[in-house]
């Protein structure tokens, strides 16, 4: 069988060959204790998940959905972009409900990327945006994110290079996988860069709620859907990563080209998955308070580790992942992460993964429990 030739310019996710290693690890009774992934180990409420049981008796729900998800979906997530960001978005055109922000990586791209385009990917950034970008026949080029610009594009540098064959730019903030942020008069600057320069603009933003106090979208500049899109998640909001319910808001006409790829795609997400996203978009203060509460307890006893390892890191940071510097001295990124996993059984994301600004740099995961993270810092 010869594959197609889209597959040679493409690896295999990192995650996915490490994990096998680390299973591997696992299987010969090595103590491995996971910092690496950002897979939520808590549970969604228990209203979610009671809305899910009672909603599978319901008549239809296990016909084919609606591509553009059930009406009060829509409206669910409209209400809590009012709620949360003061953003005012329409649930009829403007959303489109997603199995995952990730898949709309793919069908934002398939949708206005042709070949030979060029996209701009942040570096350090989700891997996810290259590979896709490769995979549709674009051209990736990535533009530097520094420690000493709080991880923000150089706009004026950028603007004196060559954007003819820009179509795309991804960003993420709260930022993946630094943890930083940008307030909303930086993200003017990127809406203002985007308009002056015909890109469409895409924000990946699914760590808004976790550690932060000031919940941000670039919705809330004026006149962002005119060149923005943004990407949601519940998965990391409402502890829901393997039901995979997304979305993807911005202006009708960007929205309705995303869904002519979307639905040639799939036929629709499952309706009592729909409906527990319903619920979970419902949720109020003492969710997210309570959210907070455990994930604040869990990093400072990651601050402690990270401290042991004689790294840095930058405590005003939001997310569920403590970005950290390595000493100086240090060995690189891999060598460093797979000396203390081979010696301490304990596995971290080297920064290296997600770009070359990510050398020097290792990330923590806080999808780990408070016993097993002190369990970590004992083997130090």
């Amino acid at each position: 069988m010869i594959t197609a030739d889209r597959l040679h310019s493409v690896q295999e996710y990192y995650f996915s060959k490490k994990l096998r290693e680390v299973r591997g690890l696992i299987s010969q009774g090595k103590p491995i204790i996971n910092m690496g992934i950002g897979s939520p180990d808590l549970a969604p409420s228990p209203k979610v998940l009671e809305t899910l049981k009672q909603s599978i008796s319901d008549m239809g729900a296990h016909q084919y959905q609606s591509y553009q998800g059930l009406p009060e979906l829509r409206e669910a997530i409209a209400k809590f972009y009012l709620e949360k960001f003061e953003v005012t978005i329409d649930p009829s055109n403007e959303i489109l409900p997603l199995m995952g922000s990730k898949e709309g990586i793919m069908h934002i791209s398939m949708a206005f990327l042709n070949e030979g385009d060029i996209a701009l990917l942040p570096n350090p950034g989700y891997p996810t945006y290259a590979s896709v970008t490769k995979l549709v026949g674009a051209v990736p080029q990535t533009y530097d994110l520094k420690a000493e610009n709080g991880w923000f594009p150089d706009l004026d540098k950028l603007s004196k290079t060559d954007l003819s064959r820009v179509k795309l730019m991804w960003i993420s903030y709260p930022h993946m996988p630094t943890g930083a942020t940008a307030s909303i008069e930086r993200l003017k600057t990127l809406v203002d860069f985007a308009n002056k320069n015909s890109i469409l603009l895409v924000n990946d933003n699914p760590y808004s709620f976790v550690l932060s106090k000031n919940p941000t979208s670039i919705l809330q500049v004026e006149e962002a859907k005119n060149v923005a899109l943004e990407l949601n998640s519940l998965s990391k909001t409402f502890n829901m990563a393997g039901w995979r319910v997304g979305m993807v808001l911005g202006s009708s006409e960007h929205i309705n080209a995303i869904l002519k790829v979307k639905s040639n795609m799939d036929s629709g997400m499952f309706y009592g998955i729909q409906k527990g996203a319903i619920e979970a978009l419902k949720s109020g203060s003492e969710w997210f308070e309570a959210l907070d509460s455990i994930y604040t307890r869990r990093r400072e006893l990651m601050f402690e580790l990270v401290e042991k390892l004689g790294c840095s890191y930058d405590s005003n940071a939001v997310g569920m992942f403590v970005w950290s510097k390595l000493p100086l001295g240090s060995v690189n990124s891999e060598e460093f992460v797979d000396n203390i996993l081979y010696d301490k059984n304990i596995f971290i994301a080297p920064g290296t993964i997600f770009g070359n600004n990510g050398e020097g740099y290792i990330r923590f995961s806080l999808c780990v429990k408070e016993e097993k993270i002190k369990e970590a810092i004992a083997r130090f």
